[in-house]
């Protein structure tokens, strides 16, 4: 599914990313690990390519078959819209738009009809508890539905691979075993790939592989 290679980043001088190698097969829940400033929400951006690693050092990533490293800008954000998804510590849902609508922005960005969208955006409020909450606005939930909103918004458009940084971050114990549980029944029911960076020591035991950084390595 990953298949990342020497990737080096530096921000004012500093090298944050020291030539770090990757692989990550399909179907499999992996969580990263390590102190702050390790450089593990770095990797976890380039390898969803939301950043790009040092130009001055060539670097290989291929996302399900695809080197995505060479595709140009447009190329790359239709690629990201139909594969991956993301899942951050705050939720980041538009307040002004209810929980279905904020769930069918991807789905719209991709030219899906308004119907077929919101047909799969309640398909997945449902599926994750929530089909009393179509027309909430993210104000009037709770921190766990509103996690759960960016979790079936990350979802709606069937992609293969999910990204979360920190995903259990801004929650309370039971709602973040509650999410925690939700990933590795999403990857049961979907076969989806999860790239996990957290603190949570719990969740990252529970994944199928927990990778550690140091000082911009993985260690082990």
């Amino acid at each position: 599914m990953i298949q990342a290679k020497n990737i080096h980043k530096y921000f004012d001088g500093l090298h944050v990313l020291k030539g770090v190698d990757l692989h990550i097969d399909k179907g499999s829940v992996v969580s990263i690990v390590g102190a702050s400033g390790a450089g593990k929400t770095t990797l976890l951006q380039i390898l969803g390519t939301l950043d790009k690693g040092s130009s001055k050092d060539p670097y290989e990533l291929i996302i399900n078959g695809e080197n995505v490293h060479l595709m140009k800008e447009r190329a790359l954000a239709r690629f990201r819209n139909e594969h991956i998804g993301f899942i951050f510590q705050f939720h980041q849902l538009l307040p002004e738009f209810t929980a279905l609508e904020n769930v069918c922005i991807p789905a719209f960005i991709k030219k899906t009809k308004k119907e077929e969208a919101e047909k799969r955006a309640k398909e997945l409020l449902s599926f994750l508890g929530l089909q009393n909450r179509y027309d909430h606005k993210p104000n009037e939930l709770s921190g766990g539905e509103q996690q759960r909103v960016a979790v079936a918004r990350a979802l709606i458009n069937n992609p293969g691979l999910i990204f979360a940084d920190e995903p259990s971050g801004n929650l309370d114990s039971e709602s973040a075993e509650n999410l925690h549980n939700l990933f590795f029944k999403l990857r049961d029911e979907f076969g989806q790939t999860f790239v996990i960076v957290t603190h949570n020591e719990e969740l990252a035991d529970m994944a199928d592989r927990k990778l550690t950084m140091v000082d911009g390595n993985i260690i082990s």
